[in-house]
C-alpha cells in the first residue's frame, strides 16, 4: 500500500468516503487466521475494550465484534461511518464515532486494551499516530495494524504485468524503482514502531490469500482505491474498457488476485 505524506495523504484519505457502498461490496474480508493471531499476540478476551482507527465500513469490526469485544470506532468519513453503523446493527457493544482520529478525545474512563487499524494506519501521520495510540492505551495495552495489499506470487496471474502498458499510456504507470511484492514479503514496519520509542515487544506475522474476480468485480474493486477514484474520467474509461476486453478473451473471463497482509502487534511501553 502506498504511503503518502501530509498534503497527498490528507487529499487522498478523504476520497474513500465517496465510495462507501462500493468499498463495502468490493473490499475483501480478512482471514480468520489473522484475527486469531491478533487475539493470541495481545491476549484479548471477550469483553476487552478496543479502539479502531478508521473502521471504513466495518470489514474488520464485524468479525471482531462477533468475538465479544467492546469496540469504539473512529472514522473520518461520514458516509463510511453510516455504512459501518448499518453493517453493525445488532452489535450493542460497538460505537461508531465520525471524527478525525488525530483530534478525537474519548470520554473519561480506563484506557483501551487495544488500539488497532485495518488498512487505515498508513493514512495517519506517524508523528501523531503513535503518540496518540500510546496515550489511549492502558498500561500493558497493545497497538496493532495491518493492510490488505496486492502481492504477486511467482507463477501468479500474468494479467497484472500485461495491463501495465495501459497504466503507462494513461500516465498512471509505476515508478521506475517499483518492486513487485511477493507473498510473505509485505512491508515490515517494525523499525518505524520501535523508532517511536513508545512500544516494545514488536511482533510481525505475514498472511496471504487469493480471490478470483470477473471484470465487473475487479473494476468494482479498483473503484475503491484512492488512486483510481482520483483519476480523470477518460483515464478510467480507457483502463476499465481494456480490462473488460482482455478478460473477455479468457475462457472463464476471470483473473486471480493475491492479497497479502503483515500483522504488526506492539506492546505499550510504560
Amino acid at each position: 500500500m502506498m504511503k503518502h505524506v501530509n498534503g497527498d495523504r490528507e487529499k487522498l484519505r478523504v476520497t474513500f468516503d465517496s465510495a462507501a457502498e462500493r468499498y463495502d461490496r468490493a473490499r475483501p474480508d480478512y482471514p480468520a487466521e489473522l484475527l486469531d493471531d491478533l487475539a493470541e499476540l495481545t491476549g484479548l478476551r471477550p469483553g476487552a475494550r478496543l479502539l479502531e482507527v478508521g473502521c471504513g465500513t466495518g470489514k474488520a469490526t464485524v468479525a471482531l465484534a462477533r468475538r465479544g469485544y467492546l469496540i469504539t470506532c473512529v472514522e473520518l468519513g461520514p458516509l463510511l461511518a453510516e455504512q459501518a453503523r448499518q453493517n453493525l446493527t445488532g452489535f450493542e457493544a460497538v460505537q461508531i464515532v465520525q471524527s478525525p482520529f488525530e483530534s478525537w478525545q474519548p470520554s473519561a474512563g480506563p484506557g483501551y486494551d487495544l488500539v488497532f487499524a485495518a488498512t487505515a494506519w498508513h493514512w495517519i501521520d506517524p508523528a501523531v499516530g503513535y503518540r496518540k495510540a500510546w496515550e489511549l492505551l492502558r498500561p500493558g495495552g497493545h497497538l496493532a495494524f495491518w493492510s490488505a495489499t496486492h502481492v504477486l506470487p511467482v507463477g501468479g496471474d500474468p494479467f497484472f504485468a500485461e495491463i501495465q502498458v495501459i497504466y503507462d499510456e494513461i500516465g498512471e504507470g509505476l515508478p521506475d524503482d517499483a518492486v513487485s511484492v511477493r507473498p510473505g514479503e509485505v512491508a515490515d514496519q517494525r523499525a518505524e514502531i520501535e523508532a517511536s520509542g513508545l512500544f516494545d515487544d514488536v511482533q510481525v506475522r505475514q498472511f496471504d490469500w487469493e480471490i478470483s474476480y470477473d471484470a465487473d468485480g475487479y473494476i468494482g474493486l479498483l473503484e475503491t482505491f484512492s488512486g483510481h477514484i482520483a483519476m480523470e474520467p477518460w483515464q478510467r474509461d480507457r483502463l476499465y474498457g481494456e480490462i473488460r476486453r482482455r478478460l473477455a478473451t479468457r475462457q472463464d473471463g476471470r483473473l486471480r488476485r493475491h492479497w497479502g497482509a503483515a500483522l504488526h502487534v506492539a506492546r505499550r511501553r510504560d
